[in-house]
């Protein structure tokens, strides 16, 4: 996985804590998928889509069905980073995300951490079969 030339479609500023590192003071490998999890879940936020009022509306939830992740470098206590979603490619019932951690190191540089190429499926929220994703979901999604 290589990152795209675009600038990302949402990016989130993470602090790493204590309870995001393990004995070896780095940020414990599974943590990414909850930052990456947090970030996606804004990324919809932004483009007025409540996963709760999506649930509740369509009766569809978005479940991740696979996760590729490339561990880079490794982030540690106190650190500033930014998690992206980069871009997104759909079908008719799941979306492809590319995405991001990035550690600060300065006003206009950074360092690749961690990322991940993540399908997320579109399910019925009671059967969890595939369904179709809403098209005025995938309208405010895709550029």
């Amino acid at each position: 996985m290589t990152a795209p030339a675009a600038l990302p479609l949402f990016c989130l500023p993470v602090r790493v804590y204590w309870e995001d590192t393990d004995a070896g003071g780095v940020v414990f490998y599974a943590n990414y998928l909850k930052y990456f999890e947090r970030a996606r879940t804004e990324w919809l936020r932004q483009a007025g889509i409540g996963q709760q009022t999506l649930k509740e509306t369509e009766g569809a939830i978005f479940v991740v069905a696979e996760a590729t992740v490339k561990y880079l470098q490794p982030a540690r206590l106190d650190d500033a980073i930014e998690v992206s979603v980069l871009s997104a490619v759909a079908s008719r019932a799941s979306l492809q995300v590319q995405q991001q951690a990035r550690r600060c190191t300065g006003p206009a540089s950074s360092t690749l951490l961690c990322e991940a190429s993540i399908h997320i499926a579109c399910v019925d929220h009671t059967t969890f079969r595939p369904r179709r994703i809403p098209s005025d979901v995938l309208d405010r999604l895709l550029p």
